[in-house]
C-alpha cells in the first residue's frame, strides 16, 4: 500500500501543514497530475480545494511538470525544480522525477485554491 506526506501550504497564513495519507486515501491520489486540483476529504481536510504543485521521490528527486508520465531518469536542466543554475544560460544532467503521481512517491505538495 502507498504511503503519502502531503504537505499543504495556505497562501493566506503563510503557514504549512504536513499531513500522512496511507490506504484507501492513497491510493486515490495515484494517477493525479502536477496542477490537478483535487477535493480535500481525500487528505482529511473537507471543504477545502488542494492544487498539486510537486513533490520528491524516495531518493529526493524533485518532480517537474515539464516531464510527462511517472518515469525518472536524467534530463538536460537549465532551471528549476532540481537544478539552479549558478550562472546564466547554463544546463546540466539532473535526476528528476515525472509531473504523475505514483506509488514511489513519497512527498506530494499542495497548496489551497478555495476553502468554505
Amino acid at each position: 500500500m502507498p504511503e503519502f506526506k502531503v504537505v499543504i501550504s495556505d497562501p493566506k497564513t503563510g503557514k504549512a501543514e504536513q499531513v500522512e495519507v496511507k490506504g484507501e486515501q492513497a491510493l486515490r491520489l495515484i494517477g493525479h497530475k502536477i496542477g490537478d486540483v483535487i477535493d480535500g476529504a481525500l487528505v482529511g481536510k473537507p471543504g477545502v480545494k488542494l492544487k498539486i504543485t510537486g513533490g520528491s521521490g524516495r531518493a529526493g528527486e524533485p518532480m517537474r511538470p515539464d516531464i510527462p508520465g511517472p518515469r525518472k531518469g536524467y534530463f538536460l536542466l537549465s532551471g528549476p525544480p532540481g537544478y539552479h543554475p549558478p550562472e546564466k544560460g547554463m544546463r546540466k544532467r539532473k535526476f528528476v522525477r515525472g509531473n504523475t503521481i505514483s506509488e514511489d512517491i513519497v512527498q506530494i505538495n499542495t497548496v489551497i485554491v478555495e476553502s468554505s
